[in-house]
């Protein structure tokens, strides 16, 4: 029997189907991929057009109803997080900014920054945290980072293949050397 054929009638209901598929997926997800364009340093103003891009990025990479049901909360973020920089790009090229005058922006997580923007303090900031990352045993810091960058433990132990007790035990003990770390009194625990 030969598959039926696809008409332009046919390609309509795929592309409603995709239509309420992504709505469906920036409804469920929509506050969350606003909080992570926010943490980009998007201002509240220009959030939509990071969400209007990740629509745009779902439609185009994925291209079936299935496909975006199907999508994990960590693919998500990561379409977030790249169309919020590209934003941010773009408003600094549109603005004539050089990319390297505000390098040190944006790189300290929200609950780390002081209250007033000082730029050499936050690059010294995110140095630090640089190091202390660096300063944690091999298989801490890969859990920690992969939990700074949005991660669940669950999309962390199938990334990295570790049991939920060994990704949760790592993640409790990294971010705890991680803080005595920033708060001077780490000591070496590289593996």
């Amino acid at each position: 029997m030969l598959p039926a054929a696809t008409g332009p009638a046919d390609r309509q209901g795929d592309e409603s189907a995709v239509g309420r598929g992504l709505e469906r997926v920036m409804t469920q997800f929509g506050a969350l991929l606003s909080r992570i364009a926010r943490s980009r340093g998007i201002a509240p103003a220009d959030v939509d057009d990071v969400l209007q891009d990740v629509r745009i990025r779902l439609w185009k990479s994925q291209g079936t109803a299935e496909n975006i049901a199907a999508l994990s909360t960590s693919y998500l973020v990561k379409v977030a997080s790249s169309a919020a920089i590209d934003v941010l790009r773009q408003r600094r090229r549109d603005a004539g900014e050089s990319l390297d005058q505000r390098s040190a922006e944006g790189m300290v997580p929200e609950a780390l920054q002081v209250a007033a923007v000082d730029h050499d303090q936050n690059a010294a900031l995110a140095h630090r945290l640089d190091q202390a990352l660096l300063a944690l045993a091999r298989n801490r810091r890969l859990v920690v980072q992969l939990h700074l960058d949005g991660y669940e433990r669950h999309e962390i132990a199938a990334i990295t293949t570790y049991s939920d007790a060994k990704v949760r035990n790592l993640l409790y003990r990294g971010l705890d050397d991680l803080r005595a770390h920033l708060r001077g009194n780490g000591e070496e625990t590289r593996a």
